[in-house]
């Protein structure tokens, strides 16, 4: 690996500020300690630092030379701030001391690793133009902070040629990467169906139109939608994962609601089948004299690389973590990310990062970030940098 030295020789320091991150966890927009910290680390960097985007996002831009025609390009690096409301099993030392709180998908790695190739860019700038260091808030939930950040003015403000993000991915070895040609996340849609029917005395059914058995004709006639309409070649998941109705045993109830997600890659293949999931439901209710009416809550849309940066990318992982460090064989995941939001406004490409074949899947109460990734993913950050923006030195 061509790891850059300084970077390795940190390692340790990076996981203190990382394990430090890993005990206070913020969720969505109430990452004001996280951007305490952020904020801090870069001014100590000698980071010209902006706060309050997508109110708390932090942005760091470091100058390097100007190009040879005054036209200076510029980058963006972004790194997820924001944890998951959940409690952490993992009995560390450094575990989370915010109750229903814990960093279950790695965004405290996220942002070290991000604060490391930014000390390193500020204390040597071989570049030409500008980096900004996007420390975003709000990914986990559907809360879209990168969208906040985006309508607070990010992209006016902080105008670059690109946008690149990074995650960690959990089943891909460590000292491995890769950069989808293409999609390599899922559009994520919540629905809900609310199927009206007619209650009354569960002794005498046929007085009613029972909405429960009509749920469970749609659930099981939703089942077929991707086995039996979907192009082969295409990619969706639909899962039903709330069914409510009734209050007592001895009473058939009026209304009954089936809430689920649907996955997509393609937005044709989201409208096509949001369109089928409310017309085969409302089919399958209709033989029981039940009507369905269907509310969709938009999610994320899907995280497509740009091709050439993909490629860009690629070759970067194969300098620093060598030919045999990128990653090829593994297929996009239909789990959904708020950068989506960037890669429709910039080029760019967002990059997983091997983080061991033993590491707890992502939102694990067990989960931990792991460390060997620092140097990985800060080394990949401030390559990337320098090949972007031609370093002066050369």
């Amino acid at each position: 690996m061509e790891l850059i030295r300084e970077l390795k020789e940190k390692q340790n320091e990076m996981a203190s500020w990382r394990q430090h991150l890993h005990q206070f966890p913020e969720i969505a927009y109430e990452e004001a300690m996280t951007s305490d910290f952020v904020a801090a680390k870069l001014e100590s960097f000698g980071v010209e630092v902006h706060r309050g985007l997508g109110k708390t996002g932090v942005v760091g831009v470091i100058h390097g030379a100007e190009s040879d025609d005054g036209q200076a390009s510029a980058i963006g690096l972004r790194a997820d701030m924001d944890a998951l409301p959940m409690e952490e099993k993992t009995n560390l030392p450094y575990a989370s001391k915010h109750a229903n709180r814990m960093h279950a998908c790695g965004h405290d790695g996220h942002t070290t690793m991000l604060l490391g190739a930014a000390e390193h860019l500020a204390r040597n700038r071989h570049f030409k133009g500008k980096v900004y260091c996007i420390f975003q808030p709000a990914e986990e939930g559907g809360n879209a902070g990168a969208r906040s950040m985006i309508n607070d003015g990010l992209f006016d403000r902080f105008p670059m040629d690109s946008v690149w993000g990074m995650h960690n991915w959990p089943g891909m070895e460590t000292g491995r990467a890769l950069a989808h040609i293409g999609p390599a996340m899922a559009g994520a849609d919540i629905f809900i169906l609310t199927i009206e029917g007619a209650g009354g005395h569960a002794a005498m059914p046929h007085q009613t139109r029972d909405p429960i058995v009509a749920a469970g004709m749609i659930t099981v006639a939703l089942q077929t939608l991707v086995s039996r309409r979907l192009d082969p070649f295409d990619q969706a998941v639909v899962s039903l994962t709330k069914l409510e109705a009734g209050s007592a045993f001895n009473v058939i109830p009026g209304v009954a609601t089936i809430g689920g997600t649907l996955r997509t890659m393609k937005s044709t293949t989201r409208q096509e089948f949001l369109e089928k999931i409310e017309s085969v439901a409302k089919a399958a209710a209709s033989t029981t004299g039940c009507d369905v009416s269907m509310e969709i809550r938009p999610g994320y849309p899907p995280t497509i690389n740009h091709e050439q940066d993909a490629i860009f990318a690629r070759n970067i992982i194969s300098e620093v973590l060598g030919p045999d460090g990128l990653e090829t064989g593994i297929t996009p995941a239909m789990g959904a990310e708020d950068f989506s939001y960037m890669l429709q406004e910039k080029e760019g490409a967002y990059i997983w990062l091997g983080a061991g074949m033993d590491s707890e899947n992502l939102h694990s109460a067990q989960y931990d970030f792991n460390d060997d990734l620092l140097p990985l993913g800060a080394s990949l950050w401030v390559r990337m940098v320098e090949a972007k923006l031609a370093s002066p030195a050369g």
